[in-house]
């Protein structure tokens, strides 16, 4: 048997269902896990669960049954879960490490295996590299049923849906938030975070939340373009004062202000630290990726706040947040953290902390905007996804590594970076960004300017300029 080299990308391995990712290949990562555990630990726990992408239940099971079969004891959840709940339940239950099935904003064509740590967030890039390193071309993948392994002890169902809802009730008081003033609108894209404001507050209106693994067609991915109804729905019920949407696994955010106008997590990220430093009296430093918006710099200036710019990849934020002091922890996709919950992304955790400083605030999501614009200035970003073929994706990369751009159309720099991606600042203060997906055939491009328009000429004249 050929067997493909497995690569974990910048959160996780993912592939094409039945293409590559398969029960074979998910047995394949689970034994190079299992070995990898084995080394340092007699008697390793691991917690695993799917969300709702199509195969989840038999692709959870069958990493369940490799790593049971190697002698690793798992904790497997009933039901869909979110990534956030799979990372709590990792520190609350002491296991060593987490396993969520789940392409998180991908096609509904993909699945894909995340790894999660004993700290209750993404395993580090040295962890991942190493369980990497370790799996096999060639897996025995066990002939008996899972409930051989219940029987003798290695494997027990856990309902991690009931520990998240118990621990949210616990860092918020849901008593106030339901008298809240400002009605919320909840998309769930059909993703893993359904049922959970659905619970905590039954006044909500509800969208896309129920169970569809194909996710009718569109990538689960909290982007304006991908959540039209809920931009209507708020933008015409006038009591609706916020949009909340959740990607396909729940970690990742996106906003809506009661206009209907998107909220993108660079204004997310500065909303957050304006809260919890300005309002809360929260201290810490701010870790930010190399993609998001220097205005998040200019705000932490006027607080006093350090920051700290990292690689793109969340893991890379999470390794700071387990040994530093941080406050607010965040990426432009949306992926954010804050301090007083694991050093995890979580959509509703964030959302719900945005939720309590407009109920205690008495403010608006556009005001409380407003209020962050006095001290950064107004800004707007966008990003264009190119899907081209990797040698198109990666000629392009290597000719801006070399140098080879000079001008984007109209749009002139003084100032190139390449932490992660290859950055030019513009000489009108806003900024392009080029960077390939290391997941995907996509080029992403990202641009902000000082206003909408502004930012999608650039972003035309950026693609004029690579694809020609």
């Amino acid at each position: 048997m050929v067997t493909e080299k497995i690569k974990f990308g910048t959160d996780g391995w993912r592939a094409i269902i039945a293409l590559d990712f398969t029960v074979y290949n998910v047995g394949r990562v689970s034994k190079g896990l299992a070995d990898w555990l084995l080394k340092d630990h007699k008697n390793p726990t691991v917690v695993i669960g799917h969300d709702c992408r199509f195969g989840g239940k038999l692709f959870s099971e069958a990493a369940a049954g490799v790593l049971c079969s190697n002698g690793v004891k798992v904790l497997l959840a009933k039901g869909f879960i979110s990534t956030p709940m799979i990372s709590l339940g990792v520190l609350k239950l002491n296991a060593q490490q987490g396993v969520v099935i789940t392409a998180s904003h991908n096609p509904p064509t993909y699945n894909g295996y995340k790894l999660k740590g004993a700290h209750g967030g993404p395993s580090s890039p040295k962890d991942i590299a190493a369980v990497e390193a370790l799996i096999p071309e060639e897996v025995v993948m066990p002939a008996v049923s899972l409930g051989h392994w219940e029987e003798k002890g290695l494997l027990e169902y856990i309902d991690l849906e009931e520990l998240y809802i118990n621990y949210l009730k616990e860092k918020f008081d849901f008593e106030l938030l339901s008298r809240s003033p400002f009605k919320m609108a909840y998309d769930a894209m059909y993703g893993a975070g359904q049922n959970v404001i659905r619970r905590l507050l039954p006044g909500a209106v509800l969208l896309h939340c129920d169970d569809n693994p194909g996710f009718h067609g569109q990538a689960p991915e909290p982007l304006d373009k991908n959540l039209k109804e809920l931009a209507h729905t708020v933008a015409t019920t006038p009591e609706i004062k916020i949009g909340l949407a959740t990607d396909g696994d729940a970690d990742r955010i996106g906003l809506y202000d009661g206009d209907g106008h998107f909220v993108d997590a660079h204004n997310i990220i500065l909303l957050l630290i304006n809260y919890l430093h300005k309002y809360k009296h929260m201290t810490g430093k701010v870790v930010i990726a190399f993609s998001v918006t220097d205005r998040v710099k200019k705000l932490c200036e006027h607080y006093g706040i350090p920051v700290e710019v990292t690689a793109i990849g969340f893991k890379y934020i999470s390794e700071i947040m387990v040994h530093d002091d941080v406050l607010v922890g965040g990426e432009e996709s949306g992926g954010i953290a804050v301090k007083g919950h694991i050093p995890e992304r979580d959509g509703i955790y964030d959302g719900l902390v945005l939720y309590e400083f407009m109920t205690k605030s008495g403010k608006t999501l556009k005001e409380l905007c407003e209020e962050v614009y006095e001290l950064v200035g107004r800004f707007y970003y966008d990003r264009n996804d190119l899907h081209i073929d990797n040698d198109k994706k990666n000629a392009i990369i290597k000719k801006a590594a070399d140098g080879g751009y000079t001008q984007f159309g109209k749009y002139g720099f003084n100032r190139i970076e390449s932490t992660d991606g290859i950055k030019y600042h513009l000489n009108n203060g806003g900024w392009i960004m080029l960077r390939a997906s290391g997941t995907e055939p996509v080029l992403r491009v990202y641009a902000e300017g000082n206003s909408k328009e502004e930012t999608l000429d650039i972003l035309e004249d950026v693609k004029r300029t690579i694809l020609e």
